[in-house]
């Protein structure tokens, strides 16, 4: 997923930034509310993590800025403040969740993982497509009775791809989705990853799931139409 982290303390945001991008997730970190109130304007994100006691605008503030202009993004609010009231109010304006600091980041990742399956896919964690298995619990692609090796980024193209199983999905919403500021793509790094997954793919004879609509995108089908 593509994800932006409005998160003042530095600390927290690096460690967070970087257990997320380990588990494949794009993300970007802003420390202060109106430069990540003009982020979740300007992006196409999947999820946003909001602290809510931020400098210049607080996440509060900036998730009913975003509620009052219709953008539906899914937030996860982050606080150090643990009464109900502060819960109640934080999903009253719109949030999908709220942890409580401080928190174990597996925990975090794990809300976050939830959240992502309703931004996009089943709500079974295993995806088949043909005689390919997905398993977006245990982060693991099977075919047939074969296990594949997938790097983290062939994995995450994979899994985004399977969330759109029969639709073209184009390079740009592939890059949007995969790849945050920090780790923009060369021109032909989406090209490279379907390569080499179509080389796992089809190893010992499979026939081929990932099909180019030329000049449109990629697919994900048992078939070729």
């Amino acid at each position: 997923m593509r994800i932006l982290l409005v998160e003042d303390s530095l600390r927290l945001a690096q460690s967070v930034q970087a257990g997320l991008r380990k588990l494949g997730h794009a993300v970007d970190v802003v420390h202060e509310g109106l430069k990540g109130l003009s982020y979740a304007r300007l992006n196409p994100y999947d999820l946003l993590i909001l602290d809510i006691m931020l400098p210049g605008l607080d996440g509060l503030s900036i998730l009913r800025e975003l509620r009052g202009e219709g953008r539906d993004t899914h937030v996860l609010l982050l606080t150090a403040k643990d009464t109900v009231e502060d819960r109640v109010g934080g999903l009253q304006t719109g949030a999908d969740d709220y942890l409580i600091k401080p928190f174990a980041f597996d925990e975090l990742a794990a809300r976050v993982d939830a959240l992502g399956r309703r931004v996009r896919g089943p709500s079974t964690p295993v995806v088949e497509i043909g005689d390919l298995s997905l398993d977006t619990g245990a982060r693991t692609a099977v075919r047939g009775e074969r296990l594949l090796d997938l790097s983290r980024r062939e994995y995450a193209l994979l899994r985004y791809l399977a969330s759109r199983p029969g639709e073209t999905v184009s390079r740009i919403e592939i890059e949007d989705h995969l790849y945050d500021e920090d780790t923009l793509p060369l021109s032909n790094v989406v090209a490279s990853t379907i390569c080499a997954l179509r080389d796992k793919l089809e190893q010992d004879g499979g026939e081929r799931l990932i099909h180019t609509r030329r000049g449109l995108g990629y697919v994900l089908s048992e078939t070729t139409s």
